[in-house]
């Protein structure tokens, strides 16, 4: 069940990130996959080990470092520890079987849970199973024309038109001819693009993961991006118009949706897909965007995943769990045994529940003048009063070592006044965690007075144990943050964020800057000196907005990097061009390249989208080498992103088309064409078809076998354009 959960969170936090900051991009392809692969991560990621220093599964409170070494939940009487019972002391049977008995109700909550959790499995996995046994039925049983791999089929009744693996479901008789075709056209280019797939891995992980909104937000979300997807494909081919598309997508309305296993027709997304096709196509710069997916996921398995080292304790509990006849939990005990380390004038003392264990479940370091007293040699008693209570120590030192047994007595009265002032109302064990870090009545009464009267135990503990004091507070206030949250000021406490560093940022022109913010700079390390050395931005009277800062600085982007562009006439460049070369590797060097060639003046923007594509020196170099000079940058992105390689040109030049432009070329990558698909023409008797032909053919979907068909129905013509027509109005 904690895989489950953390895969559910994993999830959550992916889904998130797409909804703010990916969602509107027009990078459907890249969405597309960036959904599929977070989709993998979530079900992986929780299964790895983090090393222990990049954990962030620790407790707040510095002070006290609690593990997860599982303690014996053996709760002694309330007798004072005495030298006699320096090891051992009586049970409370009632008090012992009272605890068994609230185990054993935890215990049978969470096997109700996990028995649902199956129960809900098992329920839409059946329900999977019968979407797909319905589909297949459907789809070898009614009507069926085939229109080379795709299987068209004919149903009826008023159900909008759908597809499942290479099977398009669709009543002909409910639209008109043109309606009718983008319709096909829509799905087959599903089809090709095997969204099938995509719809079938997001429906299983809502089996395994049923109880999860945000996973049934992430399958919408999936099949949305499909959706614009394709209509973004569509609406490129010539042959398409947008507005007559957009307007037949309105035609295609239907009470009775299909199965959630196909890509189809959702009448409540349209609305949505016509603003899609409509907006204004997202620039490259925006990509850098992508990139903060990995500090997420890396946060995300610092947060959620085993420590190794704490794996390992993980697994000696569990054997030793299997031998032992006691309960076990994780909770931190008020009783037990302590061992401790005299270190010049501090101890450090170590608690466990395990008299033969000397890993601790937590640990704290006191004065060494808070006990005056310790018994050398022999057993003793000794103590440490603080104002959520008493802690009883028995047992001896020899040197600077010594152990023995605890007991914690909470002060009840101490409990009620924290109670008293709106901090909750803590049990003896929170008492405990109060008493580790040294939580008093003044500094409730100061934080009262501060204003944080309302916070939770979590918050006292956190703030307590990073001694956020009142001088603190006011340099915080003082500097304009007059309702900082308890959560903010221990963010800034933990990072070192005091008025100092807020003057500092501020003098450098952020006035404005908030909490948020201020951690971020922080947490990166900014400071005045950075800030002073950051190229001037175009507008914002030549500030960079935070965010932007955060980025140049997470990418490593310095004053040598602008300057190396600088030294190439690029000297008024943005900083979000910036991020978005850092971002993807271009560099001072990766333009010398191209500049050496001819290319002078290539846009920043131009400059990213090279990069990303991998285009080098030697790619242009090869079109040079068989007569295309000069090409236009724009003209290189499409050859690689269609991945048109000089070979491929060569393979026409070889069957006759010898004047290739580099716009037919990637007109007929585009189209997947090949020559033997021009000569299966030729071999029934269609000679040096025109190139324009040849797209339009394999655009419209004729086939020397569809040609051969028409002539046997009587459409004998001599030219192929006439059946490119024929097919379009069919």
């Amino acid at each position: 069940m904690p895989y489950i959960v953390n895969v559910g969170l994993i999830l959550t936090a992916c889904i998130s990130f797409y909804k703010l900051l990916l969602e509107k991009e027009t990078f459907y392809r890249l969405n597309r996959y960036v959904l599929l692969l977070c989709l993998l991560i979530a079900f992986t990621l929780p299964l790895i080990p983090v090393p222990q220093q990049l954990s962030l599964r620790k407790t707040e409170t510095p002070a006290v470092h609690i593990t997860n070494q599982p303690v014996v939940a053996n709760v002694t009487n309330d007798k004072s520890i005495s030298a006699n019972n320096a090891v051992t002391s009586p049970i409370n049977n009632q008090t012992s079987i009272a605890a068994s008995n609230n185990t054993f109700s935890w215990q049978r909550l969470l096997l109700w849970a996990t028995w649902l959790y199956w129960f809900g499995v098992i329920i839409f996995a059946f329900n999977f199973i019968i979407q797909g046994v319905v589909l297949l039925y459907r789809a070898y049983t009614l009507p069926v024309i085939t229109d080379g791999k795709f299987r068209i089929v004919e149903m009826t009744g008023d159900k909008a038109p759908c597809s499942f693996a290479n099977n398009i479901f669709i009543n002909p008789e409910k639209y008109d001819w043109d309606t009718y075709n983008q319709i096909l056209m829509h799905e087959k280019i599903h089809i090709e693009q095997k969204h099938t797939l995509d719809i079938l891995f997001a429906e299983l992980v809502l089996i395994l993961q049923w109880f999860n909104p945000f996973a049934w937000l992430y399958r919408k979300e999936v099949e949305n991006n499909l959706e614009f997807l394709t209509d973004d494909r569509l609406v490129q081919q010539e042959q398409v118009e947008k507005k007559s598309y957009q307007l037949n997508l309105l035609k295609v309305s239907a009470p009775h949706f299909p199965l959630s296993l196909t890509t189809n027709y959702n009448q409540s997304l349209l609305k949505k897909r016509i603003v899609m096709m409509n907006t204004k196509r997202s620039s490259v710069h925006t990509a850098w965007k992508y990139f903060f997916l990995v500090p997420l996921l890396v946060v995300a398995a610092s947060l959620l995943n085993e420590p190794v080292a704490k794996a390992q304790t993980a697994n000696v509990a569990d054997n030793r769990n299997s031998t032992s006849n006691h309960e076990h939990n994780n909770d931190i005990r008020t009783e037990g045994y302590w061992f401790a380390t005299i270190k010049t004038d501090k101890i450090s003392f170590h608690f466990t529940n395990d008299e033969n264990d000397h890993e601790s479940y937590n640990s704290s370091e006191f004065a060494l003048s808070d006990f005056p007293n310790l018994p050398k040699g022999t057993n003793g008693d000794f103590k440490l009063i603080r104002d959520a209570g008493t802690m009883q120590f028995n047992g001896k030192f020899d040197g600077n070592q010594g152990m023995g047994r605890y007991k914690f007595v909470a002060d009840k009265s101490f409990g009620d006044f924290i109670s008293a002032q709106g901090m909750g109302k803590p049990d003896d064990e929170d008492l405990m965690t109060f008493f580790f870090v040294n939580v008093t009545r003044d500094y409730a009464q100061m934080l009262k007075a501060e204003g944080y009267g309302n916070i939770d135990k979590d918050n006292l503990i956190a703030m307590a144990a990073l001694k956020i004091d009142k001088p603190f507070i006011a340099s915080i206030k003082e500097n304009g943050y007059k309702d900082i949250s308890p959560d903010q000021l221990i963010s800034f406490k933990a990072l070192g964020i005091d008025g100092n560093y807020i003057k500092e940022i501020k003098s450098a022109g952020y006035t404005n800057i908030s909490t948020d913010e201020l951690v971020s700079f922080k947490a990166q390390g900014i400071d005045k000196a950075y800030l002073a050395k950051l190229p001037k931005a175009k507008d914002n009277g030549g500030k960079m907005s935070a965010d932007n800062v955060v980025s140049l600085k997470a990418l490593n982007v310095d004053e040598n990097f602008a300057n190396g562009f600088k030294a190439l006439g690029y000297s008024d460049i943005d900083p979000d061009d910036l991020v978005s070369m850092k971002a993807v590797g271009v560099t001072p060097d990766y333009v010398k390249q191209f500049q050496a060639l001819g290319y002078k003046d290539i846009s920043p923007d131009d400059l990213v989208s090279m990069k990303a594509q991998s285009i080098t020196p030697e790619f242009i170099k090869q079109y040079e080498a068989v007569g295309y000079k000069n090409i236009p940058v724009d003209k290189l992105i499409s050859l690689k992103a269609l991945n048109v390689e000089p070979s491929y040109i060569s393979s026409f030049k070889n069957n006759g088309y010898t004047n290739i432009s580099l716009d037919d070329a990637v007109s007929m990558k585009s189209q997947n064409i090949t020559p033997d698909f021009i000569k299966s023409f030729g071999d029934i008797g269609y000679k040096n078809i025109s190139l324009d032909d040849v797209v339009a053919l394999k655009a419209v979907g004729v086939t020397p076998d569809w040609i051969k068909d028409m002539k046997s129905k009587g459409f004998n013509y001599n030219q192929v354009d006439k059946y490119i027509t024929l097919k379009s109005i069919q």
